[in-house]
């Protein structure tokens, strides 16, 4: 993705636009992963556990993309930020695929049935709400200032809206009809998905720019 020729004035707008974005994100991911862990731990439930986990990687690819914004201002640091920025967080994709595909199988193999879960019900929904906003908003500005690493931090926070969706999903299944391997099977589904956004992260592959991680 070629950065578009921006005024400085603007520049620095969306600069500061996308690290306002980013810490909310951090803020939510804290308080998101603090709260999925303990009461995946009450429940006995390996999802919500996971998904406290998940949160953790998503603060870090958020703060890769702090990282990269402060770098916005020298032109030389940009871009070498950029290229290091983008292939960091591809790695994170690369983990937060092993995580998915790690956690879901260990629930199958041992069928632990976790117990209703009203606090990760709530969870799973806010995450599906707040999560596509954020996304869509750092994509714009990443879209704006032509950054590959941007774009693709944006669509990991898109991704962790469909994981928010899977555990919802899986919690709700196991709370109405007892389909405690719900959960499981679908995030199996998703690992593919998110490990081909890793590996074009760590080739270096210019993330979409067309809607994508709408």
């Amino acid at each position: 993705m070629v950065a578009p020729a921006l005024p400085t004035d603007l520049r620095a707008q969306l600069v500061r636009r996308s690290r306002w974005l980013n810490i909310a994100t951090l803020a939510y991911n804290t308080l998101e992963g603090i709260i999925a862990i303990v009461a995946g731990v009450a429940a006995g439930s390996v999802a919500l556990v996971g998904f406290g986990i998940d949160s953790g990687i998503e603060l870090a690819a958020s703060s890769v993309a702090l990282w990269r914004l402060d770098a916005d201002a020298d032109h030389s640091r940009r871009e070498r930020a950029e290229r290091l920025g983008h292939r960091m967080i591809g790695a994170l994709f690369m983990a937060l695929a092993l995580y998915v595909a790690v956690d879901a199988g260990r629930a199958l193999w041992t069928g632990d049935v976790p117990r209703e879960s009203p606090v990760g019900i709530a969870l799973a929904a806010a995450s599906v709400l707040v999560m596509p906003l954020l996304a869509r908003a750092k994509r714009r500005v990443g879209v704006a200032l032509g950054s590959r690493a941007l774009t693709a931090e944006a669509k990991q926070t898109s991704l962790c809206m469909w994981l928010s969706v899977i555990l919802l999903g899986g919690l709700l299944l196991n709370a109405v009809l007892g389909w405690w391997w719900a959960d499981p099977v679908a995030a199996l589904a998703m690992t593919p998905i998110i490990a081909r956004e890793g590996v074009d992260g760590l080739r270096g592959t210019p993330a979409c720019t067309d809607g994508c991680c709408d």
